[in-house]
C-alpha cells in the first residue's frame, strides 16, 4: 500500500473526508470552478573560352545568382518538384497518422460538443468544457476530467465530444468501458503482466473510463483500478464518467482507505463537471409516446 494511504485519517473520519469531496461537485458548474527552370538540350557544352565582350553581356543579362540565369534553371525545376513531392507525402503521412489514431482510440460513436443539446441541462455552464476542447494543453499537465450525473443526462456524449476534439488535435486517446478495462487489468495481474500493461497504456495522452459506477465491488477488481489511478497520477490524464458522487464511492472500493486515496489522486489536478437534469433518453421516449 502506498505511503499516502498509510497517513490517512482513521476509518471513522474517512466517510467525512469523502463527503467533503462532494463539495467539489456543488460548485462544479461555476466558471471559476472548472478552471481548470528552364531545361537544357543534349548538345555538348563548348569548351571555348568566351570573349570578354560576351562575358560582359552575359553578366549584364543574368546577374550572379539570378533565378533567370540558365545554369540555375534546371536546379530550380528539381527543387520545385521535390518541394511538391514532399508536401504531398507530408499530407499523406498526416492523413495516415490521423487514421491510425482514430482506429486505436476505439470511440464507440462520433460525438461532437456542438450538437449536444445544452438546453436539456440549463444549469450546466459549457464554457469551461469548450475551453478544454479548444486547448489541449491540459493533457500536458496530466489534468483529469470527471463527469458526474445520473443515467441518461449526457455524460458519455460530452466525454466522447471532448475526446473527439483531442483526437482531432493530434492526441492519442483510448476509450474503455470502465468495467471491461478493470477486468482486463485483473487478468493481467493474475498473469504478472499488470505493470507491463500500465506502461503500454502510457502511450495514450488520455484514457476514457466510461461508467465507473458499474465496476464491481471486489478486492481484486478495485485493487487494479486503484493501481491504474496511482500509476497515471501526475503523469497522464484520465477522463471518467460516473453516476455516483464521491461519497458513494465506497460502493466501488471495498476499502475506505483505498477510496479516499483514489479520490484524492483524481481530484488533485482535475476539472469536474456535474450534470443535473432528467434523463434525456427518458424524455425522448416520453415524447415519442405522446406523438
Amino acid at each position: 500500500m502506498p505511503d499516502a494511504v498509510a497517513t490517512l485519517p482513521p476509518i471513522a473520519t474517512q466517510q467525512h473526508a469523502l463527503d467533503s469531496y462532494d463539495q467539489l461537485l456543488s460548485g462544479s458548474n461555476d466558471t471559476d470552478a472548472n478552471l481548470i527552370t528552364n531545361t537544357t538540350n543534349n548538345q555538348p557544352v563548348p569548351t571555348v573560352e568566351p570573349s570578354a565582350q560576351t562575358a560582359q553581356a552575359h553578366q549584364h543579362a543574368y546577374p550572379l545568382g539570378s533565378y533567370r540565369e540558365p545554369r540555375f534553371a534546371a536546379t530550380m525545376v528539381l527543387c520545385t518538384v521535390f518541394t511538391q513531392l514532399m508536401s504531398t507525402r507530408g499530407r499523406q503521412t498526416g492523413t495516415n497518422a490521423a487514421r491510425a489514431r482514430k482506429k486505436e482510440a476505439q470511440l464507440p460513436a462520433v460525438k461532437s460538443l456542438t450538437n449536444f443539446e445544452f438546453d436539456h441541462c440549463p444549469n450546466f455552464n459549457p464554457a469551461p468544457l469548450m475551453q478544454l476542447a479548444d486547448d489541449d494543453t491540459w493533457l500536458d499537465n496530466a489534468t483529469n476530467c470527471l463527469f458526474f450525473g445520473a443515467s441518461g443526462v449526457g455524460k458519455t456524449h460530452l466525454a466522447l465530444g471532448l475526446s473527439q476534439a483531442m483526437l482531432e488535435a493530434g492526441r492519442r486517446i483510448k476509450f474503455f468501458s470502465a468495467l471491461a478495462l478493470v477486468q482486463q487489468l485483473q487478468q493481467d495481474k493474475q498473469q504478472l503482466l499488470l505493470q507491463s500493461r500500465l506502461k503500454k497504456l502510457d502511450r495514450f495522452d488520455l484514457l476514457i473510463l466510461d461508467d465507473l459506477g458499474y465496476v464491481q465491488k471486489s478486492e481484486a477488481e478495485t485493487s487494479v483500478l486503484f493501481e491504474l489511478i496511482a500509476h497515471r497520477y501526475e503523469r497522464k490524464s484520465l477522463l471518467i464518467t460516473a453516476n455516483q458522487p464521491f461519497s458513494k464511492w465506497d460502493s466501488i472500493f471495498p476499502d475506505s482507505m483505498m477510496t479516499v486515496a483514489a479520490v484524492d489522486r483524481l481530484v488533485h489536478h482535475a476539472v469536474i463537471f456535474e450534470i443535473k437534469a432528467d434523463s434525456y433518453r427518458q424524455q425522448q421516449a416520453a415524447a415519442r409516446n405522446q406523438g
